[in-house]
């Protein structure tokens, strides 16, 4: 008896205790593919590791869909705890007011502060007031990829199979015309036929020259105008020498120089992971790199975005439940590498630079990019999925393809984005 009473008493003792306490995290992302892969596993090493706090993740439609979804929810109060955003809509974000202040006070629950970040990117993070908005995640680009065998024995390849020799659009062209006599079908590929890889072309020959899209409430302002017309103007030589291809889609480019047909590549970052997979299968059929998008108009400096992790505004947390938030965007960050092998590059400082990632190639190699960035214009009509991508398929396109002048393009940029300002 004694036996089954003390029994009955521990058991009841155990029943006493309290269970764990586990706050509930609710996450929205729109990351598919290698991306949504990665990231989902991230967020279940991130659940194993923290007993108490439990990320429960949901995945949303990229672009228009999602920041549609966010504004709604927002309005309702119903948005999720914590949310990936591109940094290239934060202007947007900030006029919609859907995105809710991080304080000095939220980093320090991360176990992180602004210095911990690339400045561009912290930048670009926030409001024109200083006050931060988002916690940058990574730094991701276009990026020059390379098929080695187009340039084996020429100036354009060092003793280490090294892309050089390409400091200027005179070097860059003249390597295309190589490349073009070697046979490539399309020396130079990206998506002619698409907005974000034709903006992101158009963009980064315009800011090389120093030129400025959006300034203020102005489009296209002074000798901006002539800057655009010559990024249009370079873009539609490329395509009358049969140097890039005709109306590509997004598949396409990228089959394009997968499968041997392109000697290079503009293209995003996140491209890294096919070729690295690739080459793994054996079924490349050749040797590639990637570098920083060469200085070809004086200025280096490349199109560049971020995602990053936002707190929507008009939420209902407890401050419990905010320090969850902050802790789990605090571990992202210092576990980023693992979201580098997606190509991008990590904007938390300590892991960019790192051993562990200046060993991470192609990454390395066109890490330095991260200093040099240009995001777009801090603009509410800039930005991924926003006018001034509508106005790279509506008008930029159609002109490298021969529909319109370069300089009758630029002023229908700076026409149909002015209406949009007003």
């Amino acid at each position: 008896m004694r036996y089954k009473a003390l029994l009955a008493a521990t058991a009841m003792a155990l029943t006493a205790i309290p269970a764990l306490a586990q706050e509930n995290v609710t996450w929205w992302d729109f990351l598919s593919g290698g991306d949504g892969v990665r990231m989902k596993a991230l967020i279940a090493r991130f659940n194993d590791e923290h007993p108490d706090i439990k990320i429960t993740g949901t995945t949303l439609e990229w672009g228009i869909p999602f920041y549609t979804k966010v504004r709604t929810a927002v309005a309702v109060g119903q948005g999720p705890d914590v949310m990936t955003y591109h940094l290239s809509r934060m202007p947007l974000g900030l006029e919609e007011g859907v995105l809710d202040e991080i304080t000095d006070e939220d980093l320090k629950n991360a176990g992180v502060t602004k210095d911990s970040f690339f400045p561009a990117s912290i930048k670009a993070a926030s409001s024109d007031d200083g006050k931060l908005h988002a916690v940058p995640f990574d730094i991701h680009s276009i990026v020059l990829y390379y098929n080695k065998s187009y340039l084996e024995g020429s100036k354009f390849l060092d003793a280490d199979g090294k892309l050089t020799g390409i400091n200027n659009l005179k070097d860059f062209e003249e390597a295309l015309a190589l490349a073009k006599e070697k046979g490539a079908e399309a020396p130079v590929s990206y998506a002619t036929g698409d907005d974000g890889g034709t903006f992101r072309v158009f963009y980064t020959l315009l800011r090389q020259q120093g030129g400025e899209l959006i300034t203020g409430k102005e489009v296209l302002a002074g000798d901006n105008l002539e800057k655009a017309a010559k990024a249009i103007e370079i873009m539609t030589n490329w395509a009358t020498n049969g140097w890039q291809p005709e109306q590509a889609e997004y598949e396409a480019s990228v089959a394009l120089f997968t499968s041997g047909k392109s000697a290079f590549s503009l293209n995003g970052v996140w491209e890294v992971p096919t070729m690295i997979d690739l080459e793994k299968k054996g079924t490349l059929g050749y040797k590639w790199g990637a570098v920083q998008v060469p200085n070809l108009m004086g200025t280096q400096t490349t199109w560049a975005d971020s995602h990053s992790f936002a707190i929507p505004a008009n939420n209902k947390m407890s401050p419990e439940k905010r320090k969850a938030v902050m802790t789990v965007i605090g571990w992202m960050e210092k576990n980023s590498l693992a979201w580098a092998e997606a190509g991008h590059i990590p904007a938390y400082k300590e892991v960019a630079e790192g051993e562990a990632f200046r060993k991470m190639e192609p990454n390395a190699t066109y890490a330095a990019l991260a200093n040099t960035a240009s995001y777009d214009p801090r603009s509410p009509i800039a930005g991924v999925a926003s006018p001034a991508y509508d106005a790279a398929i509506n008008v930029i396109s159609p002109a490298i393809h021969g529909y319109a002048e370069p300089m009758q393009a630029a002023e229908q940029i700076k026409q149909d984005l002015q209406e949009k300002l007003k």
